[in-house]
């Protein structure tokens, strides 16, 4: 076991590089004071500095094995400028070409995505004739709605081969 005034301060990577630092600090539960029944926190003003634990973290053994210590942090501007532009999208990065064979592959799997939005649209329309807008909207209710689904890969392809095609005629006249 590590010495037991050691303290674990954890980082989460992906949501830094987003802009927004999660960070946390934590300490083991010596098994001892468990058994002894005695509290192994040392009780200082810290209420209200904690936020509430998640279930994941409960699941992982939170208030068994380690707790949580308040912790507090401050980015200078350049760091938070910084940490915005790890994961920033150049303008440049939409006209990069695919390769040819995945976006065909893309392309017939989004086809044959779109024929099954369009039959199941079709049963979507034929269903609300045969019943009253009120019982439509209540049978529908938690169901997927085809028509936005199917206007959604509509934008994306056309949106995507557009693109290419961009990027193919400037990749032809440039190089």
């Amino acid at each position: 076991m590590l010495n037991s005034k050691a303290v674990g301060v954890v980082v989460d990577p992906v949501q830094s590089v987003k802009g927004k630092v999660l960070i946390d600090a934590f300490r083991s539960i010596d098994p001892q004071y468990i058994m002894r029944g005695m509290e192994p926190r040392q009780t200082t003003s810290n209420i209200g500095h904690l936020s509430k634990p998640s279930i994941v973290a409960l699941a992982h053994g939170l208030n068994k094995h380690y707790y949580s210590i308040a912790i507090n942090y401050r980015k200078s501007e350049m760091e938070q400028r910084m940490l915005l532009n790890l994961n920033k999208v150049n303008w440049s990065n939409a006209l990069k070409q695919k390769n040819y064979e995945n976006h065909k592959k893309q392309n017939i799997e989004t086809l044959k995505n779109l024929r099954r939005l369009t039959s199941e649209y079709n049963k979507w329309i034929q269903e609300e004739n045969k019943q009253s807008e009120k019982e439509f909207v209540v049978s529908s209710v938690g169901k997927m709605n085809p028509k936005n689904h199917l206007m959604s890969n509509i934008e994306d392809t056309m949106n995507e081969n557009v693109m290419e095609c961009l990027g193919t005629m400037l990749n032809t006249v440039v190089f």
